[in-house]
C-alpha cells in the first residue's frame, strides 16, 4: 500500500481499457506525513478522490481484484480517501 497526495488528472482523448467512464489521477507519493517524494503514479480512482487528497493506492496484481478492475489493464488503484494518519499514539496527518 502505497500512500499519495492527487496532483492532476490524466485525460485520454482514445483508450482502451474496457472500463467506460474510468477516471485516472495523477498522484505523487508522499511519507506518511503527506510531504511529497517526487514520485509520480498515474492510478485508477473508483472513489471519487479530490485535488490535494492524501489517498491509499495499490499496485500490480491487486488493483486488478476488484468487481470493476477483474482482468483489465490496471496497474494501480486508489482503494482509500486518507482521513487522519496516527503514529506512535499521535495525530501526524488530518484531512
Amino acid at each position: 500500500m502505497i500512500l499519495a497526495k492527487v496532483v492532476g488528472t490524466v485525460v485520454c482523448s482514445s483508450k482502451n481499457d474496457g472500463m467506460e467512464g474510468s477516471r485516472y489521477l495523477l498522484v505523487e507519493k508522499t511519507d506518511q506525513h503527506g510531504v511529497k517524494k517526487g514520485d509520480y503514479l498515474v492510478a485508477l480512482d473508483i472513489l471519487g478522490a479530490g485535488y490535494d487528497e492524501l489517498v491509499m493506492v495499490t499496485e500490480g496484481s491487486p488493483s486488478r481484484e476488484t468487481p470493476l478492475t477483474v482482468n483489465k489493464p490496471c496497474d494501480a488503484l486508489v482503494v482509500g480517501i486518507v482521513d487522519q494518519v496516527d503514529e506512535n499514539e499521535r495525530v501526524i496527518y488530518r484531512k
